[in-house]
């Protein structure tokens, strides 16, 4: 009988551990993925406030979001997420969340933001395959390039700028690399198009 009573004892023991290993575990889990979610939310803000100026805008850009259809001229084939900025409930701009096909080692993924007027505000290259040393300078913090298409627009260069030097345009493109460039370019010119061609319902959102 003490065997059993034993027996009895360290199994509600072993029990009462179990219940509270997998609490402590969900708990952990739970913190861990709200910090995650947190710092995912706090790197989109720092990110879209380097692209558009924070004068212009009053909402919440990480949820103040759309989804357009899919169209070539955004690249990809899924359709494409806008984070909407507004001052005084009226848009003043939009940050694209595009696609750059053609790249050397692939697709690059990019924001570029515009301005109600068209005018790009600010742009970066958040994903790429890119070789190091040579393509990579797509990202900001391998080289300031990206930074040459801010206060761009469709007028300023004009659309036959709007290709990498080598090609007769206005843009840098890099030593030993000029497909990469010239797709990010085409890919920043094409989105300042489709914002021309869809301005009217993109500012009335």
């Amino acid at each position: 009988m003490e065997i059993l009573a034993s027996i009895r004892r360290n199994s509600l023991g072993l029990g009462l551990f179990a219940v509270m290993t997998a609490g402590l575990i969900a708990v952990t889990q739970q913190f861990t993925k709200t910090t995650i979610q947190n710092n995912i939310l706090n790197a989109q803000v720092a990110a879209f406030n380097e692209i558009l100026p924070s004068n212009l805008y009053d909402n919440d850009l990480t949820i103040d979001t759309a989804l357009l259809a899919a169209d070539p001229l955004l690249g990809g084939d899924s359709g494409t997420k806008i984070h909407i900025a507004r001052k005084n409930n009226e848009v003043t701009g939009i940050i694209f969340a595009t696609t750059a096909p053609g790249g050397y080692n692939g697709n690059l993924d990019l924001l570029v933001a515009i301005d109600k007027n068209g005018v790009v505000t600010g742009s970066r290259v958040i994903s790429h395959k890119e070789t190091p040393g040579l393509g990579d300078k797509v990202d900001l913090q391998k080289s300031p390039w990206i930074l040459s298409f801010t206060n761009k627009s469709l007028d300023n260069p004009k659309l036959v700028g709007w290709e990498v030097k080598k090609n007769g345009g206005d843009f840098d493109q890099f030593t030993g690399a000029t497909i990469t460039p010239r797709a990010v370019v085409l890919a920043v010119k094409n989105t300042l198009i489709y914002f021309e061609e869809n301005k009217t319902s993109l500012l009335a959102r």
